[in-house]
């Protein structure tokens, strides 16, 4: 008998904000951000969810975003970041793995993502079907996110075959 090894992925995404006044609203880990500028993105931007289907995806050696979603796909242009987490999620279940955790890091001056962890957590998690962590981190003012001129996401997944 083989033991359940499980599989470790990594996923990021990265956007830039949008022009003030583009009329893009910020969706971010599922949640739409009142009153914040949105990203620039083929689907709704949303960094965390997308970094969360890379590292999914990643973790069950099934490609990436851009495979299953990507420009290429226009009957995916406008998605919410919760659909291709969803979709994301069932091509791992249906390739015979089961998701253990996600974790993701948040990388930008805006917004604070603390206020909203625990509903973000919560979204997560029901859409992943397994316990999704989110944190936040500044750059101290470095680079494009310290510039605010876009946000990163960070994920890992852990993955283990049925």
């Amino acid at each position: 008998m083989n033991p359940v090894v499980p599989r470790v992925g990594i996923g990021t995404d990265v956007h830039a904000f949008a022009a003030p006044g583009s009329g893009r609203e910020l969706w971010l880990a599922g949640l739409l951000w009142e009153g914040e500028v949105g990203l620039e993105g083929h689907s709704d931007a949303d960094v965390v969810a997308h970094a969360a289907c890379n590292a999914v995806l990643s973790a069950a050696g099934l490609g990436d975003l851009g495979q299953h979603f990507g420009t290429g796909r226009p009957q995916w242009a406008g998605a919410s970041g919760v659909t291709l987490l969803t979709e994301s999620c069932r091509i791992v279940r249906e390739a015979g793995f089961e998701i253990g955790n996600v974790a993701v890091q948040v990388v930008g001056t805006r917004p604070k993502v603390g206020w909203r962890r625990s509903e973000a957590e919560a979204l997560l998690s029901e859409v992943v079907g397994a316990p999704v962590s989110l944190g936040g981190a500044t750059t101290d003012g470095l680079g494009f996110p310290g510039r605010e001129e876009g946000i990163i996401g960070i994920a890992t997944a852990l993955v283990y075959p049925r």
